[in-house]
């Protein structure tokens, strides 16, 4: 009996071990930081369209034209409560097979901007140069928007200042948008961001363009006088100028 204490022993010794070791596995799940973040210790989802510093402004807020391959995009949005309500392409191109193309690719695009609420939004299938001139000139119109929101500054005509930029005008010649800058309820630069370019409309535009921008100011509306010479980007200039007038409340 004596000879036998010891194999009992390590017989016993040998089952506690494995015990511990089945315990100490079972209990390993459950200390795995990766499946506490499974369980729900995950990082927090990424911030909002706001970005969690400075919120977009409220209104109507027109990108700039992206250039693509087939023709130019331009996005608008509508912003209420700091969040994106609607998103539109007021450019997009067009002509023979782009048609099709716009027309596919253009109305999810826009429904793809209001769910992400920010310009990381997935290219369209079979439209990949028109995707990404809609998120360029999204996020320029969210920068935008985000540049109109009142900076909390405690108050001041500074914090009141926002940047406000008109439809785009079509003229024969071309394009004509612009884009003004408001404070304490004054225009204090207004700027041409799209004019008619190429051959002579670069003299053209050149000559008058800076004229128009002082004249904006100057009139503080959009009433103002025809350039000698520049009669259509005149024309296109005015008409924007009152639209990003009217954004901007008059």
């Amino acid at each position: 009996m004596r000879k036998s204490h010891p194999v009992r022993r390590a017989v016993l010794a040998t089952a506690a071990t494995v015990s511990g070791i089945v315990l100490l596995l079972s209990l390993k799940p459950a200390s795995d930081p990766g499946s506490a973040e499974a369980a729900g210790g995950a990082p927090p989802a990424a911030e909002s369209v706001q970005g969690g510093a400075r919120p977009i402004g409220d209104g109507t807020v027109t990108g700039d034209a992206a250039r693509t391959q087939y023709g130019a995009v331009q996005v608008r949005l509508t912003v209420s409560g700091g969040r994106i309500t609607k998103a539109e392409a007021v450019q997009a191109p067009e002509g023979g097979q782009s048609d099709q193309v716009t027309s596919n690719a253009v109305p999810r695009l826009n429904q793809a901007a209001v769910q992400a609420q920010s310009a990381d939004i997935d290219a369209v299938s079979g439209a990949t140069y028109t995707s990404a001139g809609y998120k360029e000139s999204l996020q320029s119109a969210l920068d935008k928007a985000r540049a109109s929101a009142p900076a909390d500054t405690g108050g001041g005509d500074a914090a009141q200042a926002r940047t406000v930029t008109g439809d785009v005008a079509q003229t024969q010649y071309g394009p004509v948008q612009v884009r003004i800058t408001v404070s304490g309820g004054r225009i204090t630069e207004a700027e041409a961001v799209q004019t008619p370019e190429g051959g002579q409309s670069d003299q053209v535009t050149s000559n008058a363009v800076p004229r128009l921008n002082q004249a904006a100011v100057q009139a503080q509306s959009a009433d103002i006088d025809a350039v000698s010479g520049a009669t259509y980007t005149s024309a296109g200039y005015k008409e924007s100028l009152q639209s990003a007038l009217d954004k901007a409340g008059g």
